[in-house]
């Protein structure tokens, strides 16, 4: 380093000084999630590498084959819901149609939060595996000595991101007989904790001898969220994933706050569907989110500096086989892994009128988001849009 003539000694010590002193600024930010301090969460980082910008000539094309699989799916304006399609970040096609409520006529927009249903397992995921990723927790760390009441002495982390864990799911259990709950009552996730410590609630299965899709592990993934981090889980939520990733329209639903606030959701036929009580449980739903934050957040999912790359191998390690080996569940997202080596991640989500689905094609830099809060199963037949970017064994003009 070359100092002016004129520098006197005492300015190039407060120069060192200031160098050094920026350079320990930088080693801080640089800091990865096993070296933080236990007082600090690690956070999830955008995307930092830039990708080239998007020929317009693919944009075009790619463009007019998704608007024509948006007007099939979707005849004569029928979509009441959000819906986009990603690569390397750059959106391609977004569409916005239909009402955030039907009485007033409230029109779905880019920022309006639809509940994301079921997809909320792979956010609620996420935060476990950054925990994880930052040595708060383990993945084969028993859950019951964290949550010390828990009754399952088997139960890990791990089975309870794969659905391994054998757990009965709440809705059931809690659904007719008063004696363990009564749905006159609103059921939040650490009364699902009570019940499973006091009611004798058997498991369905020996602890990881076989996958089922359940959520109240996703429930309990959500009270172990809050107990390594000592916040709710709504807050936390927003420090580690939504305010970092400047997800501004994505929030946990807070039943007693905005249960009168939140986009409602609707039958087929446009009847409303009210609350219940099973709405104030988090963690396997009740995320509000838009498109064009889950892009963000898919985004910076896939960055390099998002886990370790030994933990980001158990994340798409299939542990379910459910249907002869195709369909599969990872730690936190579903997958169909074919003969041919290819591999399809996805999630879809369904809760009340409200339907969900997220797909990530990690090879190929793809992002797909489809939401809607006017029931349709539709919503799931996205995936069909895989064949326009890779080698996916769908048909993009099956009904």
């Amino acid at each position: 380093m070359k100092f002016p003539k004129n520098t006197n000694i005492l300015h190039i010590i407060l120069l060192l000084s200031l160098l050094i002193s920026c350079e320990k600024v930088k080693k801080k930010v640089e800091l990865r999630d096993d070296q933080l301090p236990k007082t600090t969460l690690p956070i999830m980082k955008p995307l930092l590498q830039k990708e080239a910008p998007l020929e317009a000539l693919y944009i075009n094309q790619k463009r007019a084959q998704i608007d024509s699989f948006y007007k099939k799916n979707w005849p004569n304006n029928t979509a009441n819901g959000s819906f986009l399609v990603a690569k390397n970040g750059q959106v391609i096609f977004e569409k916005y149609e239909g009402y955030s409520n039907f009485r007033d006529q409230t029109l779905i927009k880019a920022n309006t939060p639809l509940h994301i249903a079921s997809v909320s397992k792979v956010i609620t995921a996420t935060a476990i595996l950054k925990l994880v990723n930052a040595k708060r927790i383990s993945l084969d760390q028993k859950v019951n000595t964290l949550l010390i009441e828990f009754p399952y002495p088997d139960v890990t982390v791990r089975t309870l991101l794969n659905h391994r864990s054998g757990m009965r799911n709440y809705a059931y259990f809690t659904d007719r007989d008063k004696s363990v709950w009564d749905r006159k009552n609103i059921l939040t996730n650490k009364d699902i904790l009570n019940l499973l410590a006091t009611k004798n609630i058997a498991l369905e299965f020996k602890t990881d001898t076989r996958f089922s899709y359940c959520n109240t592990n996703y429930a309990i993934l959500a009270l172990l969220i809050e107990k390594v981090t000592n916040l709710t889980y709504k807050e936390a939520m927003k420090q580690l994933i939504f305010e970092p990733l400047g997800m501004q329209n994505t929030y946990v639903f807070d039943y007693e706050k905005d249960k009168n606030t939140a986009v409602t959701s609707y039958k087929g036929n446009k009847i409303e569907i009210g609350k219940d009580y099973l709405d104030a449980v988090y963690g396997d739903k009740n995320i509000y989110s838009t498109p064009r934050d889950l892009l963000k957040f898919d985004r910076a999912r896939s960055g390099t500096q998002f886990l370790n790359p030994s933990l980001l191998k158990e994340v798409y390690k299939g542990y379910s086989n459910e249907r002869k080996g195709t369909k599969n569940y990872g730690l936190g997202i579903r997958m169909i892994n074919w003969d041919t080596g290819q591999n399809f991640y996805f999630h879809n989500g369904w809760w009340h009128g409200n339907t969900s689905s997220y797909i990530t094609l990690k090879e190929e830099g793809v992002t797909i988001i489809a939401l809607s809060n006017k029931f349709t199963r539709k919503t799931y037949n996205v995936r069909k849009l895989a064949v326009l970017f890779g080698d996916y064994p769908f048909k993009i003009g099956d009904e």
